[in-house]
């Protein structure tokens, strides 16, 4: 799968080691920055998160700020771009399973680095269930981004 990971200043610490190994699980990863710990604003680097999903480029993303609430709230003002804060693992993966969530945010100042691997192999080994219940609950999430 192919993977967009981004960080702000907070979270740029953690996010060298969370793309270390999302590569380890054979996923290819762009790292989209940022780049040191000088500040930057995540919303910035939520645009080029959701922008390479959105183009296809990417089949999700990983957000890494301070408490992931930030990111979660700059993507999920992208059409198309579900995000969701995961701080447990069973909320990881149930995130993609029932709602499709296609940007997971997690916040470098409330996980550790060990808990925030396992944040990231649940959400990518995750699928979308076909249960009629999730489908239609997600496509109402989609006519929602048409504006309806």
């Amino acid at each position: 799968m192919n993977i967009t990971v981004g960080s702000d200043h907070a979270g740029f610490p953690m996010k060298a080691e969370l793309v270390s190994f999302i590569e380890s699980l054979g996923h290819t990863v762009t790292d989209i920055g940022c780049d040191s710990t000088q500040p930057v604003d995540f919303p910035d680097i939520a645009e080029r998160v959701t922008a390479r999903i959105r183009t296809g480029e990417a089949e999700r993303g990983v957000m890494i700020c301070g408490t992931g609430v930030g990111a979660a709230i700059a993507a999920n003002k992208t059409t198309g771009i579900r995000a969701a804060v995961g701080h447990d693992v069973h909320s990881a993966r149930q995130c993609v399973e029932h709602d499709d969530v296609n940007v997971l945010c997690i916040g470098a100042q409330i996980v550790g680095p060990w808990l925030a691997k396992d944040l990231v192999d649940a959400y990518l080994k995750a699928k979308f269930s076909t249960s009629e219940e999730f489908q239609r609950r997600v496509a109402k999430l989609h006519e929602m981004d048409r504006g309806r």
